[in-house]
Order: C-alpha cells, then sequence, then structure tokens
C-alpha cells in the first residue's frame, strides 16, 4: 500500500537542512584508489514517526484505516531528515574525509587497501 502525501506536502514547511550535491560527493573519489559502496537498504524507515506524524500519514481504504509506523518515501522532508540523520552518527569519520555520504548512499573511500580495511 502506497500513500500519496503530495497535498501534505503543499502544506509542509520545508526542511532546511542541506542535502550536498551529487558531483561534489562523487569529484574527490577520482583520487582514490579504493572505494566501498554501501547502500542504506529501507534507510528512510529507520525512522519512526512521531505520534502526531503518524495522525497525518494515515491512508484510508474502504476497508480500514493504515497508520505507517515509519517514514515512508514520497515525504516533503524525507531527503533531508535522512540526510541530517545520518551525519549526525557518523560526524568524525565524515570530517576525515574518508567517509562520504549522499542520502542512503554510504561511500567509504581509501589511498590503501590496508587503510580501507
Amino acid at each position: 500500500m502506497v500513500g500519496d502525501f503530495r497535498a501534505l506536502n503543499t502544506y509542509t514547511i520545508p526542511d532546511r537542512y542541506p542535502i550536498p550535491r551529487i558531483h561534489e560527493k562523487l569529484t574527490p573519489l577520482s583520487q582514490d584508489k579504493f572505494i566501498t559502496d554501501i547502500d542504506a537498504l529501507k534507510g528512510f524507515h529507520q525512522n519512526v514517526l512521531t505520534d502526531n506524524a503518524k495522525k497525518l500519514l494515515r491512508i484510508i481504504v474502504h476497508f480500514g484505516i493504515f497508520e505507517y509506523l515509519r517514514m515512508p518515501f514520497g515525504m516533503k522532508n524525507a531527503p533531508s531528515h535522512y540526510q541530517s540523520m545520518i551525519n549526525t552518527i557518523f560526524p568524525e569519520e565524515l570530517s576525515e574525509g574518508w567517509l562520504s555520504i549522499y542520502i542512503d548512499d554510504i561511500i567509504i573511500c581509501s589511498e590503501t587497501w590496508d587503510s580501507h580495511l
């Protein structure tokens, strides 16, 4: 079951947390010899919703009312919220430069195999 949040998104105040530009994340990788890309499978769905958010994201159909318990796709602020959350988890690694994150793609890069491990 999928929710259509277009109407809700028109009333949503945009989250101003910056999502990096993809070329700013990929260009520095050209200098590294070893790159690992990890896709955070169902990353958005790891975010538990508040009770207020659950009420706003209800899906009403002829056989019942359904409520999301986790952040679904299609919400206006989902990408910026997820980027903020993941950056908060890895601040030290991001500042060291060997870790790069673009929403749910986590990239580990290094110049040598030993440092990569």
